[in-house]
């Protein structure tokens, strides 16, 4: 894999597609930056090898040049991070953007606008991506976030390339975290699938088979699991149309001698409030009336001593509403299964929004092995897909 550590950027231009779409304010400030941290690695390496950078990024889904969604908003908070400051111009193709590139000397950093202004980014378009093109001697995909779209600035610019194209540090280390759970993860293996639909999880259930030890099954889609079995889940959320799917499911990891694990007892609530008052119930005798909102203490027992024999750990959705505090505490047990089973040197990913949020929420960011940044992305390469930013660099 090919990435700016391999490159020589003295004096050259590097156009680099990083992910700036950050939640902002209503004043327009950013309010979580994680996603401009994770790009100082690879913007360093360039202006440390004495070359410059011209930043590519898309925010929000503008439906025209409304300024919202400008990256201008982004460029003190960027300026912080780099300790370089971010010179920024009002667009991204033309002769603005390439006036701006063409006064930039080494070591400094220029933040184009917003790439969605345009309709052609999200369509792919190639004149758009040659355009794109002219702004740099090489060009950089640092943006896993959005591998997965075949848009004009992650897939389609890298066709006018050829050899002068590599990956950023931050996506060439989100491949190789993925790779250390699929396809080299060190046995017991084991991933905790959470969330509210089976629907929306059932390809990279089937995709990981192969590779786990242990299916753990939390959240609402847990439910439909246990239906699906016989069990009472009372007016828990479930997909009825998906029952003969869980068995399926179920009846592939026995043939493949996965072990599946469901809650055995859970936190329910008489409505889906923070207010709701709870009882705790068995996962498959839930009173009418009564939602499963989280799992319950013998759940979290057990699903602690699997993770404590596991030396390769996928997490990949919370195990309960775990927005209201009261049914927060079985993501909260499962964060701190997990940061203890990779303090004791188990390899853990977390990825997919929601755990990534309840990461952050409760303060595991740095007490597990690899937090991803891409939501989407790392569902599809969960799900066995080639994404097409990661191809475009590899052709």
């Amino acid at each position: 894999m090919k990435t700016v550590n391999d490159v020589d950027f003295k004096n050259k231009k590097a156009l680099i597609r990083v992910d700036f779409n950050v939640p902002l304010n209503d004043d327009l400030e950013v309010t979580d930056a994680t996603r401009i941290e994770a790009a100082k690695p690879t913007i360093v390496n360039v202006l440390e090898g004495g070359g410059s950078c011209v930043l590519l990024s898309h925010l929000g889904r503008p439906k025209q040049r409304e300024d919202k969604f400008s990256l201008r908003h982004i460029v003190n908070t960027a300026t912080e991070i780099f300790g370089v400051t971010v010179k920024f111009v009002n667009d991204c193709i033309g002769p603005v953007a390439e006036e701006a590139v063409a006064n930039l000397h080494p070591g400094e950093i220029l933040l184009l606008e917003n790439v969605r202004y345009y309709e052609e980014e999200t369509k792919g378009d190639r004149d758009f991506a040659e355009k794109l093109s002219k702004l740099g001697d090489y060009y950089v995909n640092d943006a896993f976030g959005t591998a997965h779209r075949a848009h004009a600035s992650t897939t389609i610019v890298a066709n006018f390339f050829e050899d002068r194209k590599c990956f950023g540090l931050l996506l060439a280390s989100e491949i190789e975290n993925v790779q250390k759970v699929l396809t080299n993860g060190k046995p017991p293996i084991t991933a905790i699938i959470g969330g509210a639909k089976v629907s929306s999880k059932i390809t990279v259930i089937e995709n990981i088979l192969d590779t786990i030890d242990h299916l753990i099954i939390g959240g609402g889609m847990a439910f439909t699991f246990i239906k699906a079995k016989g069990g009472n889940i009372g007016g828990s959320l479930v997909e009825d149309d998906k029952q003969d799917l869980a068995l399926d499911i179920l009846a592939k990891a026995k043939d493949k001698n996965v072990q599946v694990h469901l809650p055995i007892d859970v936190i329910a609530g008489d409505s889906f409030s923070e207010y709701a008052n709870t009882t705790s119930e068995p996962a498959d005798d839930i009173p009418e009336g009564w939602l499963g909102l989280d799992t319950g203490p013998r759940t979290n027992e057990q699903f602690a001593e699997i993770i404590r024999k596991s030396n390769t750990i996928l997490w990949n959705g919370p195990v309960g509403v775990f927005e209201m505090e009261k049914f927060a505490q079985g993501t909260i047990a499962l964060g701190n299964a997990i940061a203890t089973a990779t303090a004791n040197g188990t390899f853990s990913l977390v990825g997919g929004g929601d755990s990534v949020a309840a990461v952050k929420q409760f303060n595991f960011t740095n007490k597990v092995s690899y937090v991803s940044t891409g939501g989407g992305a790392m569902l599809e390469m969960l799900e066995g897909k080639t994404l097409p930013g990661i191809k475009a660099i590899l052709e």
